[in-house]
């Protein structure tokens, strides 16, 4: 949907371009638009983007956190950017820190950390070390594509297993099932509890906001057998954007409901840093009939002091929006999983099997 006011727009992306103001002052660069047409001229349009990813090789794998607002204090993030390349994705502001753009960059320019098992096997080997649940997904998604290649959210999962190391993860992708043998091990130890996110029911819809996700189908299909193979599951129904994707509400937890899935939850849209201008663009793009409209609801579930705002970055707050908006989510939400038969359940991992892994050796057998 190249247009001359987004001459950059690529199909199959999440972002509609690269140039995203950052709050670090990084360089950026614009084609002249007559320029760009004599280019074209001669060389014909531009080539698609390739991902590109970098092995990076860090000193630690477990990320620890104080945050009030989150249920873990401990998590691994195995890739750093994500080619799902969700337009809403509240982690593209990291990319950032790597003079890389949070818009097309996060998303084609990934990292991969292919040392992360040995890493997680040395740290749990620690005599000092207390097991706590650890939180894969939190950042980036453990099976976006290119764990296809790298294993490394299996090779994490194997480490846990053998060592009774209690894990919960977070994806968007029915690529975990690759994993279902090892999910179904842990469950029977109460060691896993899995969340899957569905945006949309609209296939259409779900290729513009995250377009190398799996179909909203396939995750759906992904929840109902991991009910039938006996691991805890939650649906997470977000980010919920007003306007745009709430009307999926019901539908959703009505399908995943009658699949057996008896945990649900919603997350409404979260704009902070780049992520708001980079999703306002999206707007213009898609769906420039009722941005404003959007946006005005977005502001209002954010509002402080009587002033809206795209983003609400204070603890206690941030995940809980405020205002008549908000209100109404929540009662249907409710409401949708009363008629389903889901309430909030509450994962209780087991942490008492922990044992510190063998470093010099091979795994344990099991």
């Amino acid at each position: 949907m190249r247009t001359p006011e987004h001459p950059d727009f690529q199909t199959g992306r999440g972002a509609a371009s690269g140039k995203v103001p950052t709050r670090f002052g990084l360089a950026t660069r614009e084609t002249d638009g007559d320029w760009r047409d004599h280019v074209e001229t001669l060389d014909g349009p531009p080539l698609k983007l390739r991902t590109t990813v970098t092995e990076e090789h860090p000193k630690t794998i477990l990320s620890f956190n104080t945050s009030p607002d989150v249920p873990f204090d401990r998590s691994i993030n195995a890739y750093r950017g994500c080619e799902h390349g969700c337009v809403y994705c509240f982690a593209r502001p990291t990319h950032a820190y790597h003079d890389l753009s949070p818009g097309l960059d996060f998303e084609t320019k990934l990292f991969a950390k292919p040392n992360a098992a040995q890493l997680l096997r040395a740290t749990l080997a620690k005599p000092r070390y207390r097991p706590r649940p650890i939180a894969m997904g939190t950042n980036t998604d453990p099976y976006q594509p290119i764990e296809r290649r790298y294993r490394i959210t299996r090779q994490v999962l194997e480490v846990c297993l053998d060592a009774r190391h209690p894990v919960t993860i977070t994806t968007k992708s029915d690529r975990i099932l690759s994993d279902l043998d090892l999910l179904e091990e842990m469950a029977k130890r109460e060691l896993i509890a899995v969340a899957i996110s569905v945006t949309t029911l609209d296939p259409v819809l779900s290729g513009k906001l995250e377009p190398r996700c799996a179909a909203p189908a396939k995750r759906i299909a992904a929840l109902g057998k991991l009910v039938e193979a006996g691991v805890p599951v939650h649906c997470s129904v977000s980010p919920i954007i007003p306007a745009i994707t709430d009307e999926f509400m019901e539908g959703i937890v009505e399908r995943v409901g009658a699949l057996g899935v008896r945990s649900a939850g919603w997350i409404p849209l979260r704009l902070p840093h780049e992520v708001a201008p980079l999703f306002r663009e999206w707007l213009d793009v898609h769906y420039p009939d009722r941005a404003g409209k959007v946006m005005s609801i977005v502001r209002s579930i954010r509002a402080k002091d009587g002033k809206g705002r795209d983003n609400d970055p204070d603890f206690f707050t941030r995940m809980r929006p405020s205002g008549v908006w908000a209100d109404l989510f929540r009662a249907r939400f409710n409401l949708a999983c009363k008629r389903a038969g889901i309430g909030k359940a509450r994962f209780e991992l087991d942490c008492s099997r922990f044992r510190p892994p063998e470093c010099g050796g091979q795994m344990r057998l099991l």
